[in-house]
Formats: C-alpha cells, sequence, structure tokens
C-alpha cells in the first residue's frame, strides 16, 4: 500500500493527489490566512475518515464503531451512513469531503438559511448518522431536531455550542496514517445536495462518485483548466455551485480553491489581486456587485484568465463592465441534477453570442424538445434535455419526480446508472444554426397573453437594458382584455441620480425593442429583490409578493 492509501480511485481524492503534488497548495482559509497543501489535506482527511467510520458515516453505515470494510460496493442492502454539515465555508467541510471518499460515506449539507421547520424536512430525507454544526446556527439545527424524525450524534464547530455536543476538533482522532477504507463502486452515492428550493420544495439529490469525476473531466477539458489556477470560491459549500462548479476540478487538477466564511463584492476583488486569482465563477447578482463596488476600477484584475456568470441570465450591461477591464466574462448554465457545467463557450467567441451559455461540454448532449418529446429544429423554444455520464442518479426518496426528471429507470428500486437517459431540466431553450444554446426561463414561468406565448427571461433580458435597472423578474398578472400581462418588479441600480421607470418610460423605453404583448404593463419598484440559495432571485417570492 501507498502512503497515501489504497491504490484505488473512486473516493480516493485526497490521497491520489497528494501522491502527484504533495506540496501543491490546495486550499486556502482567507478567514484565517491558513495554506494547505495536498500533502496536509490527505493527513486531514484520513484523521476524519476514521473519526466518520466510529459514527457509522461509512459503506452501508451501521452507527457501530470501527472500520471494518463493507465489501466491494457499496450497494448493499443498507444505505451508507451520511454526515450533515450546517456551516458556513470552513477546511472542515473539505476534509469531510475527502473523508467520506475513503469510508464511502454520504457528505449531505444542509444550508444554515433554512428555517428550522424547512431544516427538519431535509434531516428527515438526508437522515444521517452525524451532524456537524458551526455555532452560530446551533439554536436553529436544535429546533429543527425537535420537528424531525431523526436522532443522530452532534458536533460543535468552533465552541461547545450545545452542552451535549462534544467539540469537533476534540473528536477527531490522532492518527493520520493512511487510511484504508473499503473497495467503492463509481456509482455508489458520495454527495446527497438539495435543490435550490426556488421553484418549489427542495429535494435532495444523489449524486455518485462517477458523475462527480465525470463533471470534473469535462469542466477541464471544455474551459480549460490547468494545474496553476487559483480561484477564490464565492458559492456557499452546501450548494453544487460550491463543490462541482470549481472547487473539485480545480482539486482535480491540483490548482487552488481559496475560501472564507462568507464573501462580500469588496472582499473578491480583493483576493484576486492579492492570490494572483485565474478563474472565477459567480451569480450575476455578485459580478454586478463587484462592478459597482469602490474598489473595482483600481482592482488588478490581469491574472484572470476567463470568468463566468451562472445562477440566472447576466445583463449585457454587467458583462460589458468586465470586457472593459480586459476578462473574459460569459455565460455559464447548470443544475443540481446535471454537472453543473453542461456549456463551454468556444476559443474566440463571438461577442454576438454573449446571451447564449455557449455549445455543449466534452461529454454533454444538449436537445431542445416539444411537449411529446419530440426534437425540435435549430431556432425553436421547446424544453431543454441532457444527457451526460456526470447527471445525478436520483432524488432521494422521491420515485415519481426521480421518474419525472431522470426517466422511470432511474426510479426503479433496483435500476442502474447508465448515463444513457435523457434528462429533463424544465428549462426552456433554443439551439441556433451554430449550436449554441440559449435559455429562455423555467418552463414554468412562460405565460400566455393575449394568445401569445411569453418568455419572463427575453422580457427581462430587455428592460434590464434600461440604465436605471440593476435587477428585475417578470411575472404574470390577470388582465380583463388580454388574460394575462406581464409585471416588471425592478430593483435599482446603485446611482441614486438614476431614476427607475414606470411603466410608461419603460413601454417607450422598450418601443421597437419587443412586441408590444411582451412588454410589461405593470412595475413595481424594490430596494432589494429577495433572494434564495447562492444569491440567486427567488422567483416564487417575488410571484407571491405581487402577483395575484
Amino acid at each position: 500500500m501507498s502512503e497515501h492509501g489504497p491504490q484505488r480511485w473512486v473516493g480516493n481524492w485526497s490521497g491520489r493527489r497528494a501522491a502527484l503534488t504533495p506540496d501543491g497548495v490546495g486550499l486556502v482559509d482567507a478567514a484565517t490566512g491558513a495554506e494547505y497543501t495536498y500533502a496536509d489535506l490527505d493527513r486531514r482527511a484520513n484523521r476524519t475518515a476514521r473519526l466518520l467510520a466510529e459514527y457509522g458515516v461509512r459503506a452501508g453505515g451501521s452507527g457501530e464503531s470501527g472500520e471494518s470494510p463493507r465489501g466491494e460496493s457499496a450497494a448493499a442492502d443498507e444505505e451508507p451512513g451520511s454526515v450533515t454539515v450546517i456551516a458556513r465555508n470552513r477546511p472542515e467541510y473539505v476534509d469531510l469531503f475527502f473523508g467520506t471518499g475513503k469510508t464511502g460515506g454520504v457528505l449531505a449539507p444542509l444550508s444554515y438559511r433554512l428555517a428550522p421547520p424547512e431544516l427538519a424536512a431535509l434531516l428527515d430525507d438526508v437522515d444521517p448518522s452525524l451532524l456537524v454544526v458551526e455555532e452560530p446556527f446551533a439554536d436553529g439545527v436544535v429546533e429543527a431536531l425537535e420537528l424531525a424524525d431523526v436522532d443522530p450524534a452532534a458536533l460543535s464547530l468552533t465552541t461547545n455550542a450545545v452542552a451535549t455536543w462534544e467539540p469537533y476538533g476534540d473528536a477527531l482522532p490522532d492518527e493520520d496514517a493512511a487510511y484504508d477504507g473499503p473497495e467503492l463502486a463509481p456509482g455508489d452515492p458520495h454527495l446527497l445536495l438539495h435543490t435550490g428550493g426556488s421553484t418549489g420544495t427542495p429535494k435532495e439529490t444523489e449524486i455518485c462518485h462517477e458523475a462527480i469525476a465525470w463533471n470534473s473531466m469535462n469542466t477541464i477539458t471544455s474551459w480549460g483548466l490547468r494545474p496553476d489556477d487559483v480561484t477564490p470560491m464565492v458559492f456557499p459549500m452546501f450548494h453544487t455551485g460550491g463543490w462541482n462548479v470549481l472547487t473539485l476540478p480545480v482539486f482535480h487538477m491540483g490548482g487552488t480553491v481559496v475560501i472564507d466564511r462568507e464573501f462580500e463584492p469588496g472582499e473578491v476583488l480583493g483576493l484576486i489581486e492579492e492570490r494572483d486569482a485565474t478563474v472565477l465563477v459567480a451569480v450575476p447578482a455578485v459580478l454586478r456587485a463587484m462592478t459597482e463596488h469602490d474598489r473595482w476600477a483600481e482592482t488588478d484584475l490581469s491574472s484572470l484568465r476567463f470568468a463566468k456568470s451562472g445562477g440566472g441570465p447576466c445583463r449585457e450591461a454587467v458583462m460589458q463592465a468586465w470586457w472593459d477591464r480586459g476578462v473574459d466574462l460569459s455565460q455559464g448554465y447548470g443544475l443540481t441534477e446535471c454537472g453543473p457545467n453542461n456549456f463551454a463557450m468556444p476559443e474566440g467567441w463571438d461577442r454576438g453570442k454573449a446571451d447564449t451559455v455557449g455549445v455543449p461540454a466534452m461529454h454533454v448532449d444538449a436537445r431542445v424538445v416539444d411537449d411529446e418529446g419530440r426534437e425540435l429544429d435549430p431556432g425553436a423554444v421547446g424544453e431543454l434535455e441532457l444527457r451526460s455520464p456526470h447527471s445525478a442518479t436520483c432524488y432521494r426518496g422521491r420515485d415519481e419526480e426521480t421518474a419525472a426528471t431522470f426517466g422511470d429507470e432511474a426510479a426503479a428500486a433496483d435500476g442502474p446508472r447508465t448515463g444513457g437517459a435523457w434528462l429533463s431540466t424544465g428549462d426552456l431553450a433554443r439551439i441556433d444554426e451554430d449550436g449554441y444554446v440559449s435559455v429562455q426561463g423555467r418552463k414554468s414561468d412562460m405565460f400566455v397573453s393575449g394568445g401569445e406565448n411569453v418568455y419572463p427571461a427575453e422580457v427581462e433580458d430587455a428592460v434590464a437594458d434600461h440604465p436605471a435597472v440593476g435587477e428585475v423578474v417578470v411575472i404574470p398578472v390577470d388582465d380583463e382584455q388580454w388574460g394575462r400581462v406581464g409585471k416588471a418588479v425592478i430593483e435599482p441600480t446603485a446611482d441614486p441620480d438614476a431614476a427607475p421607470p414606470s411603466a410608461d418610460d419603460l413601454a417607450a423605453f422598450l418601443d421597437g425593442r419587443l412586441a408590444g404583448y411582451k412588454r410589461p404593463r405593470h412595475v413595481a419598484v424594490v430596494d432589494e429583490l429577495p433572494k434564495s440559495g447562492p444569491a440567486k432571485v427567488d422567483r416564487e417570492a417575488v410571484q407571491r409578493a405581487f402577483g395575484d
């Protein structure tokens, strides 16, 4: 056996990376300034694996102590044990990902932003063997546990937040030699990540070792990641963005990921300059806030090879601001259930394609279909479907929803994961003659006005060109004449001299840009649009507050 563990690739991320580049810095904690080499991370992972095994967070986890392997594959009668983390971005998150890989357990992080009843429902879905909780969120977790039907062991990060919870650091074994875990199958689960919940109740999405590895390979080959890449990770690590957008692909290449408890735009700008960051991925709201920050003009961005926007459409004005600083910013598209890195911009891409998410990544197929599942011709709008070995497996415990998204085979109790099924995204899109994909928004968001289909994403793009509009959501409201018409809910720019447009102002601005039936007939102005997930606009909350 090597110094870094058993000779297997499934789950042994830290051991394999440490064997290749032991002295490379894999993780930087901006909150403390601490730097961890890949050798450091593997030693920490070995300690973590021993701790997890004691709590049953392992293949076929039973809650019993010990490290005995469970057999050749985690496809035994008993589900692997899971650990749930409720914390901000911390090095322990990375330890727990690497540690669950070694034991065959599952990492199931949950958002610290959830209210106790929401958290309780997801705890029931996950059924963790162990909870690891950061002190600021302990009270909410205790309340959630009183509502849930689970009774996991709990450890406290940072302080002993609850008298009966042992501090995480005190519980860690001292032994950091290679951990000899069980043999795992590529299709065994490793991550349980909940969907954002902006379109309904969050669902726990099961993602296997193979899918995680394929997403990394798709990202590396299609985005051109390099071993010397450095990225500030601005997504929360309870979200697929915190893991699969860049953290794991960069670890795969031996690059450096910089984390902090939470990021604000000025901090991100500072880290780009201080750490010579080469790659940045963020949601549009963060990218816009960075351009409006006092440090924007003075920050040296020359180290950035490219930046990408994800989690919603990025406005042309924001993209232009980054282009003017010499940064190659383009849009991406992904979802917890697939990837999430499904598309890429070709080398030398035409800025006229900036409203698209590019072409499919190396090992991703994409098509657009009608309501009967028939593939549509280029230029037609229909539901986007994806097919890739980086697709997730299922929604945990939700066979009907699994069948609707992943196909009937995935919902079968013993159905194999073939990677050959088309996944229904629920998003509308069109594919142009050159193969570039334009996302038109959620299928459920489309509404009919006077017999014509209106796609809110298209209208929002046009409204956002108004110089006083920072962010906008267009929702349908009832109308006696047309049945339904659009209402624009606007978050103004930070410019105090730019007055938000009235409905008449907006109609005049959109004249010649949009057909009459697409133009919003009503306008509401808010200080800030509600957010869900990683700074994504919560469209359902907007509809509840400003709809019928």
